[in-house]
């Protein structure tokens, strides 16, 4: 059974090996080479798990062993500050196909309920994880529109799906009956 819960800053140094693992397996699902993370220090990914951080990380294990990530971050301006991005989400090659994907998402999506005011996820998915899309549309999200040209590594050109997973929504005070 996965288990997921928040990663702190004790588990940087299985975050890097789980992150730098999905990064060589699916280097075209990342806008991060592998090359550029493996070059960041230590002290650069506990700051990320720290809990300060302006993104809070999920993760999932399998027989006590990390195999997934997940990373949620609000939008800092107040006008988007309804809005969560899901970023950097992968699953070990050898843990796939065991729910440990699902339950992440999962994971974030209940996590995030329970921020005031958040009425959305978004994520982007590149258009070659048809994998990744339908997990994500297992979980509610919507694709609304793609970006063509959205990414270029190695002379090819990727698109980019967009994806919404709309929680609630609250009436704006302009658009409130008045009484």
């Amino acid at each position: 059974m996965t288990l997921t819960r928040r990663l702190t800053v004790a588990d940087a140094p299985a975050y890097r090996d789980v992150r730098l693992a999905a990064l060589h397996a699916d280097p075209a699902a990342f806008l991060t080479t592998a090359a550029e993370f493996a070059a960041q220090p230590l002290s650069q990914l506990e700051a990320r798990l720290a809990p300060d951080a302006p993104g809070l990380t999920l993760g999932a294990f399998l027989s006590g062993d990390l195999v997934g990530l997940l990373t949620l971050v609000r939008e800092s301006a107040p006008a988007l500050a309804h809005r969560i991005n899901i970023y950097g989400v992968s699953v070990a090659p050898a843990a796939r196909g065991q729910g440990a994907g699902e339950r992440l998402v999962r994971a974030g999506i209940e996590t995030t309920r329970t921020w005031p005011g958040v009425t959305s996820l978004h994520l982007a998915v590149m258009e070659t994880q048809t994998a990744a899309r339908r997990l994500y549309e297992r979980c509610g999200f919507r694709v609304w529109g793609r970006q063509p040209d959205a990414v270029r590594r190695n002379g090819q050109i990727f698109a980019e799906d967009w994806m919404v997973l709309e929680l609630g929504r609250t009436t704006p005070h302009h658009e409130q009956a008045s009484g």
